[in-house]
């Protein structure tokens, strides 16, 4: 929380940019609850490809996350948001509430994406599912980068 104002922060970016790794450092340091749709899925036993369900469960991280706002708690969303309706959503959403929004864009290149997937495919750690050089390029090709314009319309991330 900022000045006793809750914050949502959104973290944004691809598969192996670091939105985890961000989105634990901010809820420690905000402090806020974090919401990962990985790391659920994963507990429930859910491929972590199984797009309705992802769906079902991001929507369900949204309600929560409005009311954890209005009762004054900052939340953290790990979800990569990937397209600029979705930001403008949660952006609008949380504003109406009378919260800070803030989005953490990690921009890395594609093939420092694939390198650091690579690893983490060899390592086979808890929460995550195996991703190919192709999805990775797929995906890529639907993202929707902040611009400069974009980003301007959110706070600055909180220290």
């Amino acid at each position: 929380m900022t000045d006793g104002i809750p914050q949502l922060i959104l973290i944004c970016g691809l598969p192996g940019s670091g939105k985890s790794t961000l989105a634990r450092r901010s809820e420690a340091s905000i402090p806020a609850v974090r919401l990962c749709a990985d790391e659920w899925l994963a507990s429930l036993g859910v491929d972590l490809h199984d797009e309705p369900t992802r769906d079902r469960l991001e929507a369900l991280f949204w309600q929560l996350a409005q009311r954890m706002l209005t009762l004054g708690i900052s939340v953290v969303l790990e979800s990569g948001f990937w397209l600029r309706s979705d930001r403008d959503e949660k952006r609008l959403g949380a504003r109406a509430l009378g919260a800070g929004v803030s989005l953490q864009y990690l921009n890395v290149p594609i093939d420092e994406l694939w390198r650091r997937i690579e690893s983490r495919n060899a390592s086979g750690g808890s929460g995550t599912a195996l991703i190919t050089r192709d999805q990775l390029d797929k995906w890529a090709g639907y993202f929707e980068a902040p611009d400069s314009e974009e980003l301007a319309l959110f706070d600055a991330p909180p220290s």
